[in-house]
């Protein structure tokens, strides 16, 4: 049998780009594309208009939510933000919405709503924008809803969604924060972040719990185990 050469059959990108380009149904597919994606945006600036509205007769003029997360000046916004979480239906919106809601004047104002939209989100669906109101709740969320975090962060059915609420916890001085920490480390959807959190807190008596992750499968929770117990090494209050 003769063995092929697989040279004879190697062509450069470019080539294979320019092939696809003289391609009917390559162009085809890429046009409708390009409509759905245009369709898309035209359909998420609609769907922010009446938000930029608000805030504009309130004396915040932005062409988008982005700015928002400039500034503590635009500590005024938060109340108008928080009023349209619930209606907003459009997923793209309600992330940009969450998004200028990640920042620290916007505590503890929206802990409360967040905690709210992060319970009531369906445990399959939208993990990216259920992971990112997880990720506000880390930046805005206090000691005062710490049993709602703890609530949540344990309930394994918010899947990977649950990260940051396990970072979040590593920023609280409840004294039970290390504790739950400890727990989460035998769940594998947070464990990883559970160990950051930990580190955070520099729990000397998470130490022992935390180095067993010293040669864990996946790098990144290794690398982070051991930035962990570097930070306990220095001198921190025992917790």
């Amino acid at each position: 049998m003769k063995s092929r050469n697989p040279k004879a059959t190697k062509i450069t990108a470019d080539e294979l780009m320019k092939q696809l380009e003289q391609d009917p149904e390559y162009i085809a597919r890429m046009q409708e594309k390009e409509k759905q994606r245009e369709a898309a945006i035209k359909e998420d600036l609609e769907a922010l208009k009446p938000i930029l509205a608000e805030l504009e007769a309130s004396g915040y003029v932005v062409d988008s939510l982005s700015n928002l997360t400039q500034s503590a000046a635009y500590r005024g916004a938060v109340p108008i933000l928080l009023k349209w979480i619930p209606s907003i239906t459009n997923r793209n919106v309600k992330e940009s919405v969450v998004r200028a809601l990640s920042v620290p004047w916007a505590k503890p104002t929206a802990a409360g709503p967040l905690i709210a939209e992060f319970r009531n989100m369906p445990e399959t669906e939208n993990l990216g924008l259920k992971w990112t109101i997880g990720n506000a709740l880390a930046v805005v969320a206090t000691d005062e809803t710490f049993d709602e975090i703890v609530e949540l962060v344990r309930d394994k059915r918010h899947g990977r969604a649950r990260e940051m609420l396990a970072m979040g916890l590593g920023k609280m001085k409840n004294p039970r924060a290390a504790d739950v920490l400890v727990e989460l480390l035998d769940d594998e959807d947070v464990a990883g972040h559970a160990i950051m959190g930990l580190g955070k807190l520099k729990a000397q008596k998470a130490r022992p719990h935390i180095q067993r992750f010293i040669n864990h499968p996946k790098s990144w929770i290794r690398k982070e185990a051991k930035r962990a117990l570097a930070k306990l090494d220095k001198k921190s209050p025992a917790l």
